[in-house]
């Protein structure tokens, strides 16, 4: 019928759903749940029951997992997190996303480049989604620190995971998964050799966290500090996009 909207499934109108809860989170959610209900109703202790069941409620509220709608753009580098963009620098990509892997896998290229650093916050989405789609040719775990993610230190200190994703064109991008003060683990959801699709979810951090993009060469950010992004959805670049000097454009 025309003027019907559908869904991303191809049929149906699109309304608001509840998002579901991530399995990862579950567990710990139905054990906070547990023990708030047995501390109410078995030990009548309500000051801290409630207080527990309230808890458990944020803890489903941080593993949720809405579903979102990847922008159907072949040069657009989207938001992997949902957060603030916290630094846009310029900077030399890791030194595990570079070069030669010791596999004759080629990675990013040496030399600056634009990193767009997004921060969440406990309150944020902590499902990670790929920047483009491709081939994730390298998962790099780093153990390390566990200094506040809004730091600049914090890309080279924190526990963190490099992703390194590579188009069928042969463009590859490199982003990284920061774990924070309260963050303990970063889960990812694919492996090495994974073929994966624009917006896709590849992982997970626990908490408080950071999520870095290295944007390939000569692609200039559409983002602005302290701007909220949402992962799967805002476009934080657009390849090839470069802003011309001033006196070259005719």
């Amino acid at each position: 019928m025309a003027g019907e909207i559908f869904d991303n499934k191809g049929s149906g109108e699109a309304d608001w759903q509840w998002p579901s809860i991530h399995p990862e989170g579950r567990k710990f959610g139905v054990i906070a749940a547990g023990i708030a209900l047995v501390t109410i109703f078995l030990l009548d202790l309500e000051l801290i029951g409630w207080p527990l069941l309230a808890f458990a409620g944020g803890i489903f509220a941080f593993f949720r997992d809405p579903d979102r709608v990847v922008p159907q753009d072949p040069h657009a580098i989207i938001a992997p997190a949902d957060g603030m963009v916290s630094l846009i620098s310029v900077v030399e990509p890791p030194a595990e996303l570079v070069g030669d892997d010791g596999s004759g896998q080629i990675g990013l290229p040496p030399g600056p480049v634009t990193r767009i650093s997004i921060f969440l916050s406990v309150f944020d989405v902590h499902i990670n989604r790929t920047p483009i789609g491709g081939t994730v040719k390298r998962l790099i775990y780093m153990p390390g620190k566990f200094m506040s993610a809004e730091l600049d230190k914090a890309s080279e200190e924190n526990e963190r995971q490099h992703i390194l994703v590579e188009r069928s064109d042969g463009v590859m991008i490199g982003f990284t998964q920061i774990a924070g003060m309260i963050a303990r683990r970063i889960i990812p959801f694919v492996k090495p050799g994974d073929m994966i699709a624009a917006g896709q979810r590849v992982g997970l951090i626990r908490f408080g966290s950071r999520v870095d993009v290295y944007l390939p060469a000569g692609t200039e950010p559409k983002v602005l500090l302290g701007q909220k992004t949402v992962a799967g959805e805002t476009i934080l670049a657009e390849l090839g996009d470069q802003k011309l000097l001033e006196g070259i454009s005719q």
